[in-house]
């Protein structure tokens, strides 16, 4: 099974590329974030010439997560099912193939000690909170997505500059480490202990091409599935070229 995922910063901007690159890479499971677009805006008839069922959870501007994949997907949720009153589309879930898949765009948090921080922090608790009632690490879950933070240094070209940021500060990066010690491993780590491979690089300052990146894009997998997972990359390529997005695919294979 290929998997992967991409934060498409807008699915309409991007959809002539996805299409491209679901014709060259031929995954069977895609995640997509950012998707800036309403359910009915989505272009359906065209992912389902490609070969792909999609379930979706959009939002008209902002926000927005897919899943598409070459079998359908069953028992699909969205949100987190939760007391909170959050409108934002952050989170769909279905299962495939006996697997689980949860496809997150973690918010950004804007600044440290802002509003929207705050809401980084409340969501990513909610989201450990969520796996804990719902699910068990002895299952076949792969959570994948934009989680907008660096796990380590190691995961940024210039950490220095990015230390005391909302996507590097320890309190985000504790965030995460609750939902990866649940029961997953990152699988991506798993074949690049050292780090230096990144998924985002902004748009200004010629980042890309000074290699001015962030991982930030990761695929979390149980167990059962992270000992199976033979290969993990990061597709440069999609960088590269017209109207690229930010983040690059993550894409990671299991046997």
């Amino acid at each position: 099974m290929k998997v992967a995922t991409w934060n498409v910063n807008s699915i309409r901007a991007r959809e002539e590329r996805l299409l491209s690159w679901l014709d060259k890479e031929r995954p069977d499971v895609v995640c997509l974030q950012e998707l800036k677009a309403r359910d009915e805006d989505f272009p359906f008839e065209a992912i389902e010439a490609a070969g792909y069922h999609a379930q979706v959870y959009g939002q008209k501007t902002y926000n927005g997560v897919a899943i598409l994949s070459r079998l359908e997907a069953t028992n699909v949720a969205r949100g987190m099912a939760d007391d909170a009153d959050d409108p934002q589309a952050r989170l769909i879930q279905g299962d495939i193939a006996g697997v689980r898949f949860m496809n997150g765009y973690f918010p950004n948090g804007q600044e440290v000690g802002s509003e929207k921080y705050e809401y980084k922090l409340e969501w990513m608790a909610r989201l450990s909170a969520m796996l804990t009632r719902d699910v068990s690490p002895s299952e076949n879950v792969i959570l994948c997505g934009d989680f907008n933070v660096v796990p380590d240094d190691k995961d940024a070209a210039n950490p220095e500059k990015w230390r005391d940021s909302v996507l590097c500060h320890s309190e985000a990066r504790e965030g995460l480490e609750r939902i990866r010690a649940w029961g997953f491993e990152d699988v991506f780590r798993k074949h690049h202990p050292d780090g230096g491979v990144y998924s985002w690089w902004d748009y200004r300052m010629l980042a890309f091409p000074k290699g001015d990146g962030l991982r930030i894009d990761h695929i979390f997998a149980t167990k059962s599935l992270a000992g199976r997972c033979t290969a993990a990359r990061v597709d440069r390529d999609e960088r590269k070229g017209k109207k690229p997005s930010d983040h690059a695919p993550v894409i990671a294979e299991f046997d």
